[in-house]
């Protein structure tokens, strides 16, 4: 069966508690980058607010922001530091309608399926948890979003250090599931390194053999790509061909790299910044209607919390956002999973595995 999209319920806004509702008020920010006290902060939920009478949703809902009435109506998700003296900023700390905002958790949700005993086995994510159901559903959700949807891939160093992982993820990018990157100054300089050296930190990524002198290894790709002047340069001028940032670069897939305060180098393209990196990254996942985390405890928690559950589409249409986090640790999934997002997937593998059996169901990998 062909994967389809669940349908999305509005609120029935002809219920009294709805009608009988006041307006959402609101009130001027008086200085750049400060709200008004009693602000309201939004969630990943979708989020409707009452003005002149009518319930509007705010579309780009995501994770401690606030909401803006624009002067044409429009509900702008604004984060506070980009707050403008004059913004018209919504107050209220309630969700159910008493002040004119409600909090919309279960547009997606069926109707939950009853079961018998109130105790059950096994109802957190482990690595004692099956998850062949989960691989085949996330097989037929790259499929349908290979031709429908946009698809993000958040990434840590961990995939650098393996040579099938670098090709697993290769020839997803190279046969067209891949829409976006966003990783660390590590990640990059890790693959390169295994595209130049075939090493990753100076071990041989097949074979873990560590080489005489390899501990510089990424230490000479920070170098030479500063030397070259950027990525795509270093590419060309020594030839490379394989890894994640060779396809990244060859088949034009926009490429985030946030930096950190412990990076080496870093690569020219890392974006030292905080904010800037932030805003980048939102840039990417703005787009996004299939997100998947994968070892990296930061920029998961970064990525999560500035992705919303729900995605309006040009033609009005509300679909759902999908999150997945793949990690050896139970603790970095559970991060996400205490979200509470509508459609929040968590995975306790190794991504190693996990990136090669999803090219191998996706059929581009033997």
């Amino acid at each position: 069966m062909p994967f389809e999209l669940p349908p999305y319920h509005e609120p029935d806004f002809t219920e009294e508690c709805f009608l009988h509702a006041p307006n959402a008020s609101y009130e001027a920010v008086q200085k750049d980058g400060v709200a008004p006290e009693n602000y309201h902060s939004t969630s990943m939920y979708p989020e409707y607010f009452k003005i002149d009478g009518e319930w509007r949703l705010a579309k780009e809902s995501r994770m401690d922001a606030c909401v803006v009435l624009r002067e044409n109506g429009e509900l702008a998700v604004v984060e506070a530091r980009n707050l403008k003296k004059g913004d018209l900023v919504m107050l209220g700390r309630t969700e159910l309608g008493e002040e004119g905002i409600y909090l919309h958790c279960h547009g997606f949700r069926e109707e939950a399926p009853r079961i018998a005993d109130q105790f059950v086995f096994r109802q957190r994510r482990s690595r004692e948890t099956s998850y062949a159901r989960d691989y085949d559903k996330l097989i037929e959700l790259l499929q349908y979003e290979k031709e429908h949807g946009t698809i993000l891939w958040v990434m840590g160093p961990a995939f650098a250090f393996d040579a099938d992982a670098r090709a697993a993820m290769q020839a997803l990018i190279e046969h067209g599931y891949a829409d976006g990157m966003m990783a660390g100054n590590a990640l990059a300089t890790h693959d390169l390194e295994g595209a130049l050296f075939h090493t990753a930190l100076g071990q041989d990524i097949y074979t873990q053999k560590s080489y005489p002198g390899g501990h510089y290894h990424h230490l000479d790709i920070c170098n030479k790509v500063r030397r070259c002047g950027s990525i795509s340069q270093f590419i060309e001028a020594y030839q490379l061909t394989d890894g994640i940032l060779c396809s990244c670069v060859k088949n034009q897939i926009p490429l985030v790299l946030a930096g950190s305060i412990r990076d080496d180098g870093p690569l020219p393209e890392v974006i030292a910044d905080v904010y800037q990196a932030a805003d980048a990254m939102r840039g990417l996942v703005r787009k996004a209607t299939t997100v998947i985390c994968l070892a990296t405890m930061l920029h998961t928690i970064a990525t999560g919390n500035m992705t919303p559950s729900f995605r309006v589409l040009e033609d009005g249409t509300i679909r759902p956002v999908y999150l997945y986090t793949v990690d050896a640790d139970e603790f970095v999934v559970n991060k996400l999973l205490d979200r509470g997002s509508l459609c929040a997937t968590t995975m306790v593998t190794n991504v190693h595995d996990f990136i090669t059996r999803i090219a191998r169901g996706l059929g581009v990998m033997s």
